[in-house]
């Protein structure tokens, strides 16, 4: 090991759960590795972080990230395979297949690359946690979200493989599944879902609210916390785990 820290990468941690993830991390001691797709927000990272523009569905720069991770810091202990996009909102029959493409490849496929450039670096070291990020819809239907819906609940598949691949060689493999996360995406999605239903913002997020036993919406925080805690040896052996961060839906299709 090229270094007494451990060390984490975080796809798109540049804002939103990303930023609050790798905030997370280095507050725990990691080095922390982020990408992002806006170069200014790389340039521009706290000190001691390292970044690289990146899009997670694209093989070339996944492949030439790890090889520059490999280079800088010989290995990694952490992958928060965070990247993810929310895709159309709209229903099945009016989906566009290329934005069902995109939705699916920036979701499934950037967790998918990620793992597989991680895993011969964790293997070698004979240890490691992935941590993906899902969604509640990775565990119901999601009306109007088939793409992302779709991409999600793949994820848990793809950690579920991953654990019981990985795991003979001491990786562990999870999945943080948030509910409605507070924040400038939240807020796209809640006024693309009132429009497809007719309804306001303000009663599609209390829709929301009122969906879950705990009558809250999920601070991005709260899905750092947990990312924190699998990453780290009191998770040892929490292992193909599907860890809902969301004060419990009970309603993920709310109409009033």
């Amino acid at each position: 090991m090229t270094s007494p820290r451990q060390r984490v990468l975080i796809t798109a941690g540049g804002a939103g759960i990303g930023r609050a993830i790798a905030e997370g991390f280095s507050a725990a001691g990691f080095e922390v590795w982020i990408t992002d797709l806006n170069p200014e927000t790389v340039a521009n990272l706290p000190e001691g972080w390292r970044g690289t523009v990146a899009n997670a569905a694209d093989e070339g720069a996944v492949s030439a990230l790890f090889a520059q991770i490999a280079e800088v810091w010989g290995g990694l202990e952490v992958l928060c395979a965070n990247a993810g996009i929310a895709g159309p909102t709209a229903l099945v029959e009016d989906v566009e297949l290329a934005d069902w493409r995109a939705c699916v490849s920036v979701n499934l496929e950037g967790a998918f690359l990620a793992a597989k450039y991680a895993t011969p670096m964790m293997k070698a070291a004979k240890a490691g946690a992935i941590i993906v990020t899902s969604s509640t819809a990775g565990q119901y239907g999601y009306p109007n979200r088939a793409p992302y819906a779709a991409a999600k609940w793949a994820m848990i598949g793809l950690t579920k493989t991953l654990a019981m691949e990985l795991g003979p060689h001491g990786i562990r493999a999870n999945v943080i599944c948030p509910g409605s996360v507070e924040g400038p995406r939240m807020e796209g999605v809640l006024t693309r879902e009132a429009r497809a239903k007719g309804m306001t913002r303000d009663q599609v997020y209390q829709g929301y609210v009122s969906g879950t036993s705990m009558r809250s919406f999920v601070e991005a925080e709260d899905i750092a916390n947990m990312a924190v805690f699998l990453g780290s040896d009191a998770a040892r052996l929490v292992s193909g785990q599907v860890i809902a961060v969301d004060g419990h839906t009970e309603n993920p299709d709310p109409k009033v």
